[in-house]
Formats: C-alpha cells, sequence, structure tokens
C-alpha cells in the first residue's frame, strides 16, 4: 500500500553508531547546546506563548511517534506489532501533557503548572542521562536512529524552557502534586506490562513484574533483592533526582 511504500523509501539502512563514537557525541553537543540556548532566548516570551510552544511541539512528538509506529510494524517487525515499544516510556509523557497544557489550563493555573512542574522534575533528568547511556538509541536505520536523539532533545528543551521561564511550581505542594502523577503513570506502566506481557513482554517505566529492571545498578538490587525491590528502589531513586531538582528550582526562581 502507499504508506508501506513510503515507509520502505525513509527506510535509509545504517550501521549503528556505537555509544561515544564521533555521531553520539557531535550530535548529542550539538543538540544540548541547542536546546539550552532556545530555551534561554524563549524564556521571556509572553505565557500564552510558551504554553502555544508546548502545544505544537506536542503534536510534533506525536506525528514522529505516529511515524515510528508504522515504521516498527511494517519494516522493522513484518507487519506484527512490538510492544516493547508501546508509547508509554518516562519520555513519552511529554507528548501527552504538552498535547492537554492548554486546555488543563482552562481549568485552572494551578494545573497548568502541575504538569509543567512534571515535565521539569521528572522528564528533564532522564532526557540528558540518556545521552551518557545512548544503548536504546542507536538503530539500523537512520530514521529511527535521529527519531530518537531528536525525540530527547525536544525533551530537554521543553524541561529547560519550564525552568527558565518559571512556568513550574516553586511549592510543596505542585512537588507533590507531580509526583503523584508520577505514581499514577506508574501505575498505568504496570498495568499496560501486565496486561500485553503475554503478547511480548513490554517493559514500560523499565518496571515489569516479568524479569529484573534492566537499569544498571537497580539491576543488582532485583536479582539479590527481587524483581519488587528493584523496581521499588529505581523509582524511589527517580523521586529522589526529582526532589533535588524542585531544590533548585526553588532557589532559582526565590
Amino acid at each position: 500500500n502507499f504508506m508501506e511504500d513510503w515507509l520502505i523509501k525513509t527506510a535509509w539502512p545504517m550501521t549503528p553508531p556505537l555509544p561515544f563514537s564521533a555521531f553520539h557525541i557531535c550530535f548529542s553537543l550539538f543538540g544540548l547546546s541547542a536546546a539550552f540556548t532556545l530555551a534561554w532566548l524563549c524564556r521571556r516570551l509572553p505565557q500564552a506563548y510558551r504554553v502555544r510552544l508546548l502545544f505544537f511541539l506536542g503534536i510534533l512528538l506525536a506525528l514522529s511517534e505516529c511515524y515510528k509506529q508504522m515504521f516498527l510494524y511494517y519494516i522493522v517487525n513484518g507487519r506484527k506489532y512490538d510492544w516493547w515499544y508501546f508509547p508509554f516510556q518516562l519520555c513519552s509523557i511529554p507528548m501527552y501533557l504538552c498535547l492537554i497544557l492548554p486546555f488543563a489550563a482552562k481549568f485552572g493555573r494551578k494545573w497548568e503548572r502541575l504538569l509543567c512542574t512534571f515535565m521539569y522534575c521528572y522528564n528533564l533528568p532522564g532526557s540528558i542521562l540518556v545521552f551518557a547511556a545512548p544503548y536504546g538509541m542507536m538503530h539500523p536505520y537512520w530514521s529511527l536512529t535521529i527519531h530518537s536523539f531528536m525525540w530527547h532533545i525536544l525533551l530537554v528543551f521543553i524541561g529547560l524552557l519550564i525552568a527558565f521561564s518559571g512556568m513550574g511550581s516553586v511549592s510543596w505542594k505542585g512537588f507533590t502534586g507531580s509526583t503523584g502523577l508520577f505514581l499514577a503513570c506508574c501505575g498505568i506502566a504496570t498495568a499496560v506490562n501486565i496486561l500485553a506481557g503475554p503478547y511480548g513482554y513490554p517493559d514500560m517505566f523499565y518496571i515489569t513484574p516479568y524479569y529484573p529492571t534492566t537499569q544498571p545498578f537497580f539491576s543488582m538490587i532485583a536479582e539479590q533483592f527481587g524483581i519488587m525491590a528493584g523496581d521499588l528502589a529505581y523509582i524511589a531513586a527517580i523521586i529522589m533526582g526529582a526532589f533535588i531538582l524542585h531544590l533548585i528550582y526553588r532557589r532559582y526562581h526565590r
């Protein structure tokens, strides 16, 4: 069909670049520098403009995710859906939040701040750290590799824009609310992992109950004390990292 033919034309093969190769280092340095610079320049845009910008980025992320899902379905997996790539990882959440951000504001500024606090505290650190361990970003196709790099660069831009412009909440209540949202997402991720387990054992949020988490250090905890212990330690570490970022945010804006 037309869609499959078009995807075949964009299936440019490549040798997956190695971590800390010239491709990885150059793309990362340029992309992160661009994200920082653009976020700093956009920080003084009017609030309404910044919300529209994030909404536009949500649309861009959603369209690119649709392309990725179709590429995986038709080109990589031979018309079979791989639940491993279901779009509900922690780094997928900003796509949904940016799309609902303008509508959340209609119910009160606190809801807008809640979503922004989440995207700063919980998405920014992971989006940056993934460039230090980019094993899941390297693919045998140019389109998938570029998509993965650009996706995380956009997430860094979103988090930094929120941080520089003060779109998040400085209150502890705001941080608690964003943590509640994170735990709710963990619950949804666990439900997806369990329900889709028989069809491919996905690992949303890297907390699947079927095998130890693949995250460094926490995999050793899981092997030593059990899968649940490893998953809970991983979740606790994410919350601790978000807490530290919130402290920095409070100090910066006060």
